[in-house]
Parts: C-alpha cells; sequence; structure tokens
C-alpha cells in the first residue's frame, strides 16, 4: 500500500534477490519514460523504495505520482 507523507508517495517493494528486484526496477524504468515521469527510488538487494512528488509542481504529490504508482503496481 502507497502511504502519502511529506508530500510523497511512498511504498517499498521487496523480492526474492537482487536480480528479480534489477528486473522489476528495468520495467518501471520503461513505464516512467513514456511517462515522462521519473521517480525517486532506492535499491538495497531485494527491495526497491520510491518516493514520488511532482518538481514541476513544486515538489507536492499530484494525480501524475498516483498514475505512475498504479503502473509500479502492476509491474509488481
Amino acid at each position: 500500500m502507497w502511504t502519502e507523507e511529506d508530500n510523497k508517495l511512498k511504498k517499498t517493494f521487496t523480492f526474492n534477490d537482487f536480480v528479480e528486484a534489477f528486473g522489476f526496477m528495468s520495467k518501471v524504468a520503461i513505464v516512467a519514460e513514456k511517462m515522462n515521469h521519473h521517480p525517486n527510488w532506492s535499491n538495497v538487494y531485494n527491495s526497491v523504495s520510491f518516493e514520488l512528488n511532482t518538481h514541476d509542481a513544486g515538489d507536492i504529490v499530484t494525480e501524475k505520482d498516483h498514475k505512475l504508482a498504479a503502473e509500479i503496481d502492476k509491474l509488481a
């Protein structure tokens, strides 16, 4: 479940290993590029964490973030 705090949508996904996590990141990268909305994310071994907000709107959560979050969920 995505949580909204500090003007960011946040979620962490956990996978079986690094290769699976990196594969997920590759899929997200393609979708994010098509949407022209790029996440702030981090990866440590088998986990990928996101903090989404819209820089152009003053670093607040917008509909663009909710749409990207929904697309990310579909890929997980």
